[in-house]
């Protein structure tokens, strides 16, 4: 299996993945067609403010409008979809919006709000390998997650239940590089 390309996000991208509301919205609206209510109960925030962060969604295109429908009251709503597009992005050429924080943050609001059992796994490990290893691991790491996508039943299809996941690896904080001797 070969590796989507990814390309860099464009500093606006970056800037609208930045935020945990909007990475939520990216994810409840790519399982399930939304409206911007839908969306704001969903969330448990204002509608007006739920549609500030859907408009920054759709000119970035993460998500586009769908066709109008009549909702239970009879009015006209506007639901809105993911695009998928913000799986095919790297956000390595900008570290400054902090996008995999915003992810972290989107991650424990949908925690919380799932309530307590729902965890499957939770692994937190250190490791030292050296660059050429690591850059194996988050190859290997990177066809599992590709697989698990092309594997997936559409997000839509409803007779399954969906499931996420976060992959994070980050250089230990006090980590110290090791001296020419290869001591720390």
């Amino acid at each position: 299996m070969t590796r989507p390309t990814r390309r860099p996000a464009s500093p606006e991208e970056a800037k609208a993945l930045a935020h945990p509301v909007r990475q939520r919205i990216i994810r409840l609206c790519g399982i399930q067609e939304r409206t911007n209510k839908e969306l704001a109960d969903a969330l448990d925030r204002d509608p007006a403010t739920v549609l500030h962060h859907v408009r920054r969604l759709v000119a970035t295109g993460f998500l586009e409008a769908c066709d109008e429908r009549v909702g239970p009251s009879g009015a006209r709503e506007k639901p809105y979809r993911s695009t998928g597009a913000s799986w095919t992005l790297s956000l390595d050429e900008h570290p400054e919006e902090a996008g995999e924080v915003g992810m972290l943050d989107a991650t424990r609001e949908e925690l919380l709000a799932a309530g307590p059992d729902v965890v499957r796994l939770a692994a937190r490990f250190v490791v030292r390998l050296p660059e050429d290893e690591l850059e194996a691991l988050l190859a290997r790491v990177h066809e599992l997650i590709d697989e698990a996508v092309d594997r997936s039943a559409p997000l839509d299809d409803h007779r399954l239940p969906a499931h996420s996941a976060v992959v994070l690896v980050h250089r230990f904080p006090d980590a110290q590089e090791p001296d020419a001797a290869g001591d720390p």
